[in-house]
């Protein structure tokens, strides 16, 4: 399986997994630039479970743009999982989607320091229905592959989070009229 077919197959699942819930994602992206956001648009029919998506690449757009507090960023840098959850959660504020998820990391090839190298990436999911839950990946390559590699586990980690959550009940027939 190629790079590019890995990803369509993981954006399929995740409109599969969607739709019967009558769902709807959102993505908050740093590291990746949007790429989680046109993956998911690349697939026809996308306005069905895509809301859309916020690249917050500066601090300062991750504070302003998805109300991420400027002092958790301090306390914990860019890349942490609390500022990670805090996007997400900051999206979901924002818009009517039903799941999001944010990638905040360091992509290379400079950036990165000993306690958080190159290819410190993490990936939040948020649901309406529960708490925001945040993870690290430790990619490692150049720039093209932490950015990939951080494009493939987001869509995966995003889809494991809504697998977990119940279809949408049918709409019961409104009650007859005597």
């Amino acid at each position: 399986m190629s790079e590019s077919d890995d990803v369509r197959d993981l954006v399929a699942r995740l409109a599969d997994a969607l739709r019967p819930r009558r769902a709807m994602l959102a993505t908050a992206e740093s590291c990746t630039g949007g790429l989680v956001a046109a993956a998911c648009t690349s697939l026809a029919g996308s306005s069905d479970w895509f809301e859309g998506g916020v690249v917050s690449y500066s601090n300062a757009a991750k504070s302003e743009l998805l109300g991420v507090a400027p002092a958790l960023i301090d306390r914990h840098g860019a890349v942490s999982a609390e500022v990670a959850r805090a996007m997400a959660e900051g999206l979901l504020a924002l818009v009517p989607a039903t799941f999001a998820v944010a990638v905040t990391g360091i992509a290379g090839p400079g950036g990165g320091s000993i306690a958080k190298p190159v290819g410190t990436v993490w990936i939040a999911t948020a649901a309406r229905s529960g708490a925001s839950e945040a993870t690290l990946l430790q990619a490692s390559g150049d720039r093209a592959a932490i950015r990939h590699r951080s494009l493939v586990r987001a869509l995966e980690q995003v889809l494991a989070r809504i697998e977990v959550t119940p279809p949408a009940e049918p709409s019961a027939p409104a009650p007859a009229r005597p």
